[in-house]
């Protein structure tokens, strides 16, 4: 966690809230892709394209969903997140265009 910290201290906040919007709507826009690919596969499993275009968007929705998860302690800083902020952010990883709300509500100053 300590690595974390120092990583994302390099830079100002601004540049992290904004990296944070842009990983959450990623996230939320490669699951769409990765969505896609799981029909494609069911309709043609025996085509090559569906398995490779699977294949590719599966490891960029793994991307950007590790990079959610490794900007998620430096938002709960910023942010001032309490714990249960920080699971419900942590559980809408895992919901799909869950971590678009939480760009919109959840990563806000100014919300009660």
């Amino acid at each position: 966690m300590e690595f974390l910290e120092n990583l994302f201290s390099k830079y100002p906040q601004e540049k992290v809230i904004k990296w944070f919007k842009q990983i959450c709507l990623a996230e939320a826009l490669s699951w769409f892709f990765l969505f896609t690919a799981m029909i494609w596969i069911r309709v043609d499993p025996e085509g090559i394209f569906p398995i490779i275009y699977i294949s590719t968007v599966g490891s960029i929705h793994g991307f950007f969903f590790t990079l959610y998860l490794i900007f998620l302690p430096a938002a709960r800083k910023i942010y001032t997140w309490d714990d249960e902020d920080t699971v419900f952010a942590l559980i809408s990883a895992f919901f799909p265009f869950a971590t678009i709300w939480i760009d919109k509500k959840l990563a806000r100053f100014d919300r009660e």
